[in-house]
């Protein structure tokens, strides 16, 4: 039995870049629905979304990114998506992978799967300096919390089963959701693997995690991470009780 996949598409001021992104997913042949959901942008994001003839949620201003991918997780539940695909509105992301992001979910061998940038051969793309500096922090935090080893936490690329499709439904991160969202998922015993994956430069634009947001972005996850734990293990010991 074919898998109904969705793939969401966050998009905040991707007007420049979401033609792009719709066509290489449709070029692929991958069969899977499309949701762009705007978060608030100023541009017409929405309307040329529209003009490709993908479904498209207009929010009516900006949730950050977690509340945009929420949203798509929202909707994949409630129509019944077995598999849902978060997809980046940049242009980083190339749908060549959709069938190797999937196959361990229909495999029934996780729950969740990664795309890597970090991982052979496909490496291409990894971010500036400054980003890669973060994103290899969070990897050995992560590791150091968990024992579980993912070498790109703040990967937007990803593939999620029903059942973190649930979970991500009615609790996902707001802020910087990425590195958070493993360790959410994690505590609920969802198994989680990567494959790698080859990105690209976005199109346009610029990225929103700059210079001295990097910092901000490090510190302000590391507390969310350890809070989730925090709370994860103060929930086991209420069990106990």
């Amino acid at each position: 039995m074919n898998s109904k996949v969705l793939v969401i598409i966050p998009a905040f001021n991707e007007s420049d870049n979401i033609v792009h992104v719709i066509e290489n997913i449709e070029s692929s042949g991958f069969a899977c629905e499309i949701l762009v959901v705007d978060d608030g942008s100023c541009d017409d994001t929405s309307s040329v979304a529209r003009s490709c003839g993908v479904g498209v949620v207009r929010l009516p201003f900006n949730l950050g990114i977690g509340g945009a991918v929420q949203t798509g997780f929202l909707y994949a539940a409630r129509y019944g998506f077995d598999i849902a695909i978060q997809f980046d509105g940049d242009g980083q992301h190339d749908a060549q992978f959709f069938n190797k992001l999937i196959e361990p979910i229909v495999a029934d061998q996780a729950d969740v799967v990664v795309g890597s940038r970090f991982l052979p051969p496909n490496l291409g793309y990894q971010s500036s300096w400054i980003r890669r500096i973060g994103i290899h922090f969070f990897s050995w935090l992560i590791s150091f919390l968990t024992g579980m080893t993912i070498t790109d936490p703040t990967s937007g690329f990803r593939a999620c089963g029903r059942k973190v499709i649930k979970v991500f439904a009615y609790d996902y991160p707001l802020d910087f959701p990425e590195p958070e969202s493993i360790i959410e998922v994690k505590k609920t015993g969802a198994r989680i693997v990567e494959i790698p994956v080859q990105m690209k430069e976005r199109i346009s634009g610029h990225s929103s995690i700059r210079y001295l947001k990097t910092l901000y972005y490090m510190v302000k996850v590391t507390f969310a991470i350890l809070l989730r734990i925090i709370q994860t293990k103060k929930q086991v010991g209420d069990h106990d009780d």
